[in-house]
């Protein structure tokens, strides 16, 4: 089971959407998206509508950390008008550490007639961590425990019964600029969609080839660069990273993804190397045309998802 772990920004959302029919309902059984929302949108309740109209399931989460979408009923008012009669879903909570754990039970009791299910999305640890399952519990159904690897202790996972258990990492190795992946090329991934059913989970779950990093405001690079991820030999995740040559100020942004996109021709026409997403940045290469940045990471995150799920 994959768990892509997606913030409900404008063209992440759309990603997923146009994942949907193509990539996500053929493979239902082995993918569930979480969608942590930072925004009240029209593309957030468009794209839930279209999990749920196409039977994919997703966890999507009351209490985001990130973004400027805090309030409550704005969040159970979005899936209300979302899910229609389904129950192929999850509402996630983020167990964080000032978390106040009787209070959040009483607001999700509130909104118990759209709450299915729970998912637990571990950013914190707790010495009485079972005590306190056991008071969700007595209210709810906890399908899912995803435990973020980097903030909670080695074997924290072992207080979870094993078939809720998800590992939750961000495998990115993120720069401080663009230019600096210039002498990068490619990176390591992960190779935990091979041995995550050998470590005791069920699942795992990612931040893409995103990253864990949130920005609310996006700004003009230097210089552009595409993350596209792709299998070794062995099949384990690498990203290759294709970037700009002219960076020396923030003009030609089209002329930057020119560049880039040059390169990521040339490599998938020398490996073979296609996905969803490849189709779709050739007709971007013949045609010359800019689509804007947030469709390149739109792009990525497409690439990634098809990719993992040919690999499991």
């Amino acid at each position: 089971m994959y768990q892509p772990y997606i913030r409900g920004k404008q063209f992440e959302l759309i990603g997923i959407r146009d994942l949907t029919t193509t990539v996500l309902s053929p493979n239902k059984e082995k993918v569930s998206p979480i969608i942590e929302p930072v925004k009240d949108s029209s593309t957030l309740k468009t794209t839930l509508k279209e999990l749920v109209s196409n039977d994919v399931n997703f966890t999507i989460i009351a209490n985001p950390q990130v973004g400027s979408f805090r309030d409550i009923d704005s969040i159970f008012s979005a899936i209300k008008s979302s899910v229609g009669n389904s129950e192929n879903y999850q509402v996630g909570i983020i167990f964080h550490n000032k978390i106040v754990h009787t209070k959040a039970i009483e607001i999700l009791q509130k909104y118990s007639d759209v709450i299915p299910q729970l998912t637990i999305i571990h950013n914190s640890t707790f010495d009485n961590i079972l005590d306190i399952l056991k008071l969700y519990q007595e209210f709810f159904v906890i399908k899912y425990n995803v435990i973020n690897l980097s903030a909670t202790s080695k074997r924290y996972h072992r207080n979870f019964d094993e078939n809720t258990r998800i590992e939750l990492d961000d495998y990115f190795n993120s720069q401080s600029k663009n230019s600096d992946y210039l002498q990068v090329d490619e990176s390591n991934f992960s190779e935990e969609h091979i041995y995550y059913k050998e470590e005791g989970f069920v699942g795992f779950a990612d931040y893409l080839s995103i990253g864990e990093e949130y920005s609310e405001t996006g700004f003009l690079p230097y210089a552009v660069a595409i993350h596209l991820s792709y299998a070794d030999e062995s099949n384990k995740i690498k990203i290759k990273h294709f970037v700009s040559d002219n960076n020396d100020d923030t003009s030609d942004i089209a002329g930057k993804f020119a560049e880039a996109l040059d390169k990521l021709i040339a490599w998938c026409d020398q490996t073979n190397y296609t996905s969803v997403a490849i189709p779709i940045f050739r007709e971007y290469h013949k045609n010359g045309h800019f689509p804007g940045l947030g469709t390149l990471k739109k792009l990525s995150l497409m690439n990634h998802i098809d990719l993992v799920l040919k690999l499991i």
